[in-house]
This record gives C-alpha cells, sequence and structure tokens, in this order.
C-alpha cells in the first residue's frame, strides 16, 4: 500500500510516481489517499509506504488529520507484522520541519512495525531527497515481494500535465491582458487583480486549482546580496552537470527572500555570531519563527557578516520554487484567461525595501508582458458534484480568490444551491475586494447571502470567526442539511479561529460534548464537505 497525505500536492504525486513504479516493475500496489483508507485495515497490512506532507506549526493536511489521530491514539493496534517507510514533505523555514513525518515514523515503530530504512525528510527542493527515497521504496520492495528488477527502468517523477507541452516543468508564457489594484486609498495593503491570457496553450483549470507562477529574483536583491557577500557576479558556479555565472543562479536558480535552517545554521557557523546560534537551539521556537519571519537573507548577510565562496553559497540555499495562487476565475466563464488576486508583499525594515520574490514580480508587470505559469490541480478544494447542494465559503484577504471562481460557475450550471459568502479585511471603504461583483451576485440571485467582517472599523476587533459565532444556529441548520463549507486564507490564523469556531457552534447549538462536536467536524471532512485551502 502506498499510502499518502497531500495539502498542496507534492505528496500525491511522489505517491503516484511510486505506483507507476512499482506498477512497471510488476509489483501488486495499490494508493490509497489518507482520508479513504480504512484505519481498521492497519493492522492487515504487511508493506506500507507513507508520503505525508507537515504544514502550518507542526499539523498534518487536512487529508490525513482523522488517521494521524487514529495512528497516534490509544486505538492504534500493534502493527508486529508490518515493514514500513516513511518520506515526510516539509518547509525547513518553520520549526517544525516534517514533524509529521517524524510522528508517524516513531509511532510506527513504537506500535511494533519493522522500519524498511531510514525515513527521509524533504525540503521545499524535494527532489534532492525524494528520488533517493523512491528508488530505495522500490528496491525494497522487490526483495519483499519476491520480483526480480530485469523489468524496471530509471525512476523520473510522475508528470501530471495538464495539457501536452505545459506543465510545472515546462511552463507556459502568459500574456498580462490586466493588472489593477482592488485595495482603495488608505489601506495598508496592495492588493492586485491581475488577467492572464491562457490562448494557445491547452491549459484548463477547474474552479479551486491554483496557478504556479516561476519568478526570477529582483535585480535590486541580486545586487545587494552580491554586494554584501562580495562576491563576483560573472564567477562561474558548477552544479550536477550545469555551469551559471553566479549572478544568473541566484537570479533564475535560488531563493533569496525565504530563510531556512539549514542556510541559518551555516550562517551562524561561519559568521560566530552568538544571537544567531540561540535562535536555532530546539527550544527557541519563537525566536526562530520572528527570525525567518521578519527577516530575509539579505538581512541576515548583513546583520551576521560572514565569508562565502560563491560555490558554497549557491549550494547552502535552496533552490528556487514556484509561488501557487489559487484562481480566481471559472474557465467557462473567462474561456481562455485565468484571473488571480495578488497580495503584493512590499515593506521596509533598517536596511531597506524588502519583497516577496513572486508577488513583487507580477506587480511589475504590464499589458503585454508575459509571466511563466502552469496549472496546478487541487483535487480537494472542488465544487459539490450536486449543483444543488448549498455551500459556504468563508474567506479573509485574498483568500476570496477562489470564491469569486466559485459563484461565477454557479453561475452558469444554474445551480439551485445557496450560496453564503462570509468575507473579512481590515477596512470597508479600502478592502471590500470585488465588492461591486458580490453586490451584483446578490441582486441576480447568484449570492444569497453576504456577511462582512471589517476587522478594524470598530473599537472592538471583528474577524470572520466573530461572524460565524453570531450565525451560528443558521450555519448549523445549512451544515446539517448537507452544505459543504469552505475555508482559504491564512493558516496559521485564520483557518485555525475558523475551525475553533466550527467546533463551538457545533457544540452549543448542537447539544454536544467538545469531542462529539469533534467527532462531527471530522466526519464533514471525511464526506468532503468541509474543505481547507490554507498557506
Amino acid at each position: 500500500t502506498v499510502l499518502y497525505g497531500s495539502q498542496s500536492g507534492n505528496a500525491k504525486r511522489l505517491a503516484e510516481t511510486l505506483l507507476q513504479r512499482a506498477t512497471q516493475a510488476g509489483l501488486p500496489a495499490r494508493l490509497v489517499r489518507a482520508d479513504n483508507y480504512p484505519p481498521r485495515e492497519l493492522k492487515q497490512e504487511r508493506l506500507l509506504y507513507i508520503v505525508i506532507s507537515t504544514q502550518g506549526e507542526g499539523e498534518p493536511p487536512d487529508d490525513a488529520k482523522g488517521l494521524v489521530e487514529f495512528i497516534v491514539g490509544r486505538r492504534a493496534p500493534a502493527l508486529a507484522d508490518l515493514r514500513f517507510a516513511v518520506l515526510g514533505l516539509g518547509d525547513s523555514s518553520y520549526p517544525e520541519f516534517c514533524a509529521i513525518g517524524k510522528l508517524l515514523d516513531e509511532r510506527l515503530a513504537n506500535l511494533g512495525g519493522q522500519r524498511l530504512f531510514a525515513r527521509g525528510d524533504a525540503d521545499v527542493d524535494i527532489d534532492s531527497v525524494a528520488h533517493g527515497w523512491l528508488d530505495q521504496a522500490l528496491r525494497q520492495a522487490r526483495e519483499t515481494l519476491g520480483v526480480p528488477a530485469a523489468t524496471v527502468t530509471p525512476l523520473h517523477p510522475a508528470s501530471r500535465r495538464t495539457a501536452p507541452g505545459h506543465d510545472r516543468e515546462h511552463p507556459f508564457q502568459a500574456e498580462v491582458l490586466a493588472q489593477q489594484a482592488i485595495t482603495g486609498q488608505g489601506s495598508d495593503r496592495d492588493i492586485r487583480h491581475l488577467e492572464l491570457s491562457l490562448s494557445g496553450s491547452g491549459l484548463a483549470y477547474a474552479p479551486g486549482d491554483a496557478l504556479g507562477i516561476w519568478a526570477p529574483q529582483a535585480k535590486a536583491l541580486v545586487d545587494a546580496v552580491l554586494a554584501a557577500t562580495g562576491l563576483d557576479p560573472e564567477q562561474s558556479v558548477s552544479i550536477d552537470e550545469t555551469t551559471l555565472p553566479l549572478r544568473r543562479w541566484l537570479t533564475e536558480r535560488r531563493e533569496l527572500t525565504v530563510l531556512t535552517r539549514p542556510f541559518l545554521q551555516a550562517q551562524a557557523e561561519r559568521s560566530g555570531s552568538e544571537s544567531l546560534r540561540q535562535a536555532l537551539e530546539p527550544a527557541a521556537r519563537a525566536a526562530f519563527s520572528a527570525l525567518v519571519e521578519n527577516r530575509q537573507l539579505l538581512d541576515v548577510l548583513i546583520d551576521h557578516p560572514a565569508v562565502w565562496t560563491a560555490d558554497d553559497l549557491v549550494r547552502q540555499l535552496r533552490p528556487l520554487a514556484p509561488r501557487l495562487y489559487s484562481i480566481a476565475s471559472s474557465q467557462r466563464a473567462v474561456d481562455d484567461e485565468v484571473h488571480l488576486t495578488v497580495a503584493h508583499i512590499l515593506y521596509q525594515n533598517e536596511h531597506g525595501t524588502r519583497w516577496g520574490v513572486a508577488s513583487h514580480h507580477l506587480a511589475q508587470l504590464t499589458e503585454g508582458t508575459r509571466a511563466s505559469v502552469f496549472i496546478e490541480a487541487n483535487d480537494r478544494f472542488r465544487l459539490p458534484a450536486d449543483p444543488d447542494r448549498d455551500i459556504i465559503m468563508i474567506g479573509a484577504g485574498t483568500g476570496i480568490a477562489p470564491f469569486r471562481a466559485f459563484v461565477q460557475e454557479r453561475a452558469l450550471q444554474q445551480a439551485r444551491g445557496r450560496n453564503w459568502l462570509i468575507f473579512g479585511n481590515p477596512h470597508a471603504c479600502s478592502d471590500f475586494l470585488y465588492q461591486l461583483e458580490w453586490h451584483d451576485a446578490l441582486r441576480a440571485g447568484h449570492l444569497d447571502r453576504l456577511d462582512v467582517a471589517f476587522s478594524r472599523d470598530q473599537p472592538q476587533k471583528i474577524y470572520v470567526q466573530h461572524r460565524l459565532r453570531e450565525q451560528g444556529a443558521r450555519l448549523f441548520e445549512w451544515l446539517q442539511d448537507g452544505a459543504c463549507l469552505y475555508v482559504c486564507g491564512d493558516a496559521g490564523h485564520m483557518a485555525r479561529d475558523v475551525h475553533a469556531a466550527l467546533l463551538e457552534t457545533a457544540a452549543e447549538h448542537g447539544g454536544w460534548s467538545h469531542e462529539t462536536a469533534h467527532t462531527w467536524i471530522g466526519e464533514l471532512q471525511q464526506q468532503g464537505r468541509y474543505l481547507r485551502d490554507v498557506y
């Protein structure tokens, strides 16, 4: 069994790759998403490979919450006959790197399972760890099941192309058709609406999917990093049969806006900085979180000077990864276009201007210029198959994006199910994203209810979770009648607070204990009626 839990799709792709290679090798294998896996089957497993991501502050992906709770709980069975291996996916810019993979690996061993080989902990540059782990998993499976290796071909990741010729590794050059600010004067946020052409690409998407953006680093940032290190921008660096000048490595191939623990550890050793070393101590979670949230690579290079060679610096930095943005349009409504809602990350600190790599890149594009894009399918954030089912959409800030697509799609479906939107942002006058569209949708009957929470328009801050509590009776009634509930936005605060409000609402209006409410929420997730797109 190949079992996966995936939040953004990476764990799913790797699990699909392992299944594909196992099938080609003649191995009897099955692929199961964690929320479709009956926990009672765990005691019957003999050969189990788990690929699972960690999100936020050491939490499992939404589709694996129930199974993880079962495995770590008291009902988990003894597993003396189990052989297993775990591949964890994570992000070393978070304190709890690959925490769920580690948790399951240790727990399965404590239950009596035999670990086939060491757990893999893959950072955002997944392939550097995942390829070796997949090779070893396939080799171990052949040996365990007694299947010769003659039928096996070299291992390559399974590619989920949405159209011939264009995918993550072969992006489409999409022309910018329009870009406009959709926050007003006085807002402390710069949020843009972008419209890109997919004409001629063959790319297709569904509401809930994301658009991947490959963005280069800004020239000003690259220049500043080169100045801080004193390195020659034209010096050649060769890695894995690729030779490029240092400037191109930093511009096109390496992360410069996101700090990672491995780089910080190397910088602490090279600089001898005691404060940096202390922030990396296992017990210093708050200090580490504050460091990676508030500082960028350039700030660390300036604050804790160290000597680097060009080769060492490039090898220590994480490969540049694409950024994913929830698509804000229904393709049925906009044809060969795709729309985005992008918050331009731009701020000042004592060393100068700092920005987000993709949002800043997109903000600089003008009509007629192009962006490198691909479609990232999100099968776990889909409209209900039955258009007559009610939906409840909860979003804050740019978390509104997929719900614009949902409402457009439901209007074209002539869906009879009701649509309820709950939206939050700081100020009504400057931050009511797509305000006219929502009012038009209300008048046309494409939106049945709109509740808003503008947190800073009154002395006491009001957020979307407060609106949920205020509308608790109606919310519970809709869910009891079969509605699907969607949440999109910040995982660390908004999504967590919304989840807590849902539990309180269920307990209050269902007359249930906290444990019963928790079980009910879990059942909604299992039924595909509580879906989250959080980041």
